[in-house]
């Protein structure tokens, strides 16, 4: 009972006003005209009314329904749908539309499909870059049951970002992602950091769900010591009653100590804060990493 009032009394820091506009309205027409998913409203991202006014989105492919059922996602669980062969040329021509210079593409988890979905990330990733060539291209991928043919694949396909998220500390998978394995998720970013030592590697973090700032710490030595270059740390928020609760909030004070530890420990780029995603701002994040240190 404690839990449910903590999810409904939100801090002032939580509190988001949502713009609207000609943008976000450009944003969902080529969305729903080329029949495309995004991140943004499968997962009930509270940022997308900015990153629609801003006229960015994260593209989702290989279907709106995942194979697993992590407890902090809202992502449809239901069977997955065959993939489509042309949604690589539909993402391309959403970018094109919409004049991205930054493209961010991630996916459903497939552990039904032999390679688990590499080859279609792949095949996105040329078509975009086909149909943006001055664009940078991330991918926010899932850790394909630890296969280490699927992560070449997909670094084959030269994206500039290699995102996988762990998610939480390892003490919480049991309860936050049952079907994951944090050591595993660790093992697909270092590959990744040794396959393509130009490609910058990326993860992430929800906080709010029973983790402690030290535990917190220790997963960013962890995924720095794996070669991960950039580093993002968010608040947690229930999307529904069905999942899990939030523990606490987590200042942004709590957040910016987080983010100055991070470059402390040698990350490239950090970004840490209560409405931070992997996708928020990426672009930026990025480019960010790619300036000279001081």
């Amino acid at each position: 009972m404690a839990r449910d009032r903590l999810s409904a009394r939100f801090p002032e820091w939580m509190k988001k006003r949502v713009p609207a506009g000609q943008s976000a309205s450009k944003v969902r027409s080529i969305i729903a005209d080329l029949h495309l998913n995004t991140v943004c409203t499968s997962a009930l991202c509270p940022n997308i009314g900015e990153c629609y006014h801003c006229g960015t989105a994260t593209f989702l492919i290989m279907g709106p329904n995942c194979t697993r059922a992590c407890r902090f996602c809202a992502v449809d669980k239901k069977a997955p749908l065959p993939l489509e062969p042309d949604e690589p040329e539909r993402v391309a021509e959403a970018v094109r539309r919409m004049n991205l210079r930054h493209v961010v593409i991630t996916s459903v988890t497939r552990d039904d499909i032999d390679d688990k979905g590499a080859e279609h990330f792949a095949e996105t990733i040329r078509a975009v870059r086909a149909a943006a060539p001055a664009a940078t291209i991330e991918v926010l991928v899932p850790d394909f049951a630890g296969s280490a043919a699927s992560v070449a694949t997909v670094l084959d396909a030269a994206p500039d970002v290699f995102n996988h998220n762990v998610e939480t500390v390892p003490g919480l998978y049991a309860s936050v992602r049952p079907q994951a394995d944090y050591r595993r998720s660790l093992d697909v970013l270092k590959l990744a950091s040794e396959l393509s030592p130009s490609t910058a590697t990326k993860s992430g973090m929800m906080l709010g769900l029973g983790e402690t700032i030290a535990e917190v710490e220790e997963v960013f030595a962890d995924l720095r010591n794996s070669g991960v270059r950039i580093v993002t740390a968010g608040q947690y928020l229930r999307p529904s009653a069905g999942h899990l609760p939030i523990e606490r909030f987590v200042t942004p004070e709590e957040f910016a100590a987080l983010e100055k530890k991070a470059l402390q420990m040698g990350f490239d780029a950090a970004f840490c804060a209560p409405f931070v995603r992997s996708s928020y701002h990426a672009g930026e994040v990025f480019s960010g990493s790619r300036e000279p240190r001081v």
